[in-house]
């Protein structure tokens, strides 16, 4: 998987789409990120170009607009960072780094692709599933979330024709409870599938666990604590074990993923990885 080599801009806002609640999607300048991003790929953003704050923050690609050398981004306000990021006016400058990190592949031959998604974990599934109905391949989406306040980009799958099912842990949109509920009882009668899930960990390592007991490739998005973006802090080391390593290896997550096998994870609480078979911060 080759990757080009990420140019660091300061860029401009060109829009500010205010969605429900905290979410918010927005389109930036950076014509290197706009022609080679792909899905599954993120870049490391930061308000403004003064020292405050310090660090830029990994966010995945939503979309991409190459006519215009723009790309956006979905953005949920946590930390002060994302604040900063969320006051931006149109025609303001922030500091970018992108393309970066690893991206999906599409599915062998003959297997529907199910993306399943937690919360803001939904962004780099839309470009995705963008990139898959060009292939003429449609994915089903199980998009999961505490309430129906953190599914946002409903209407723009359904454009797409990419059929979504919802659930929430309150039961306000959709199915009641954890989005894998629905997504075991679509695999009970659907087994030719590939997974891939983007959100947080104890999702991931849930599809893991599922992909593993039925046999199914998957891919996940980890989403570690990221400082730099291109390997040298090392604050997003994951364990990595492929068939064959007699024990885990670390591996930046920003450089080697964030797109990983999940076959090939060591999840926290198992001996080594599941053999067989997000990005946004505060």
């Amino acid at each position: 998987m080759r990757r080009g080599m990420p140019v660091n801009r300061v860029v401009r806002l060109l829009r500010r789409e205010p969605l429900s609640g905290d979410y918010f999607r927005l389109a930036f300048e950076h014509p290197e990120v706009a022609t080679q991003g792909r899905a599954g790929q993120f870049v490391m953003i930061k308000a403004g170009v003064s020292a405050e704050p310090p660090l830029r923050r990994p966010f995945s690609l939503l979309g991409l607009e190459p006519e215009r050398g723009a790309f956006t981004l979905l953005l949920k306000t946590v930390g002060p960072g994302t604040r900063a990021l969320a006051a931006m006016q149109e025609g303001e400058p922030a500091s970018c780094l992108g393309p970066l990190g690893s991206w999906f592949q599409p599915p062998p031959s003959g297997r529907e692709p199910l993306l399943i998604a937690g919360g803001y974990g939904i962004a780099p599934f839309l470009l995705f599933s963008r990139d898959l109905r060009a292939r003429d391949v449609v994915p089903r989406a199980f998009y999961g979330g505490r309430t129906g306040a953190d599914l946002q980009l409903l209407d723009a799958f359904g454009a797409l024709g990419v059929p979504l099912v919802a659930a929430t842990e309150d039961g306000s949109l959709g199915a009641r409870g954890y989005v894998t509920l629905p997504l075991e009882a679509y695999l009970d009668s659907h087994p030719s599938v590939a997974l891939y899930a983007c959100g947080p960990d104890a999702l991931l390592h849930a599809v893991a666990r599922i992909a593993a007991r039925r046999g199914l490739p998957a891919q996940v998005s980890l989403d570690p604590w990221m400082g730099c973006g291109i390997g040298t802090c090392l604050g997003c080391v994951v364990r990595i074990q492929h068939a064959g390593d007699p024990r885990p290896r670390y591996k930046c997550a920003c450089t080697e993923g964030p797109v990983f096998d999940a076959a090939t994870v060591a999840w926290p609480g198992e001996s080594g990885s599941l053999a067989g078979g997000g990005l946004a911060a505060p």
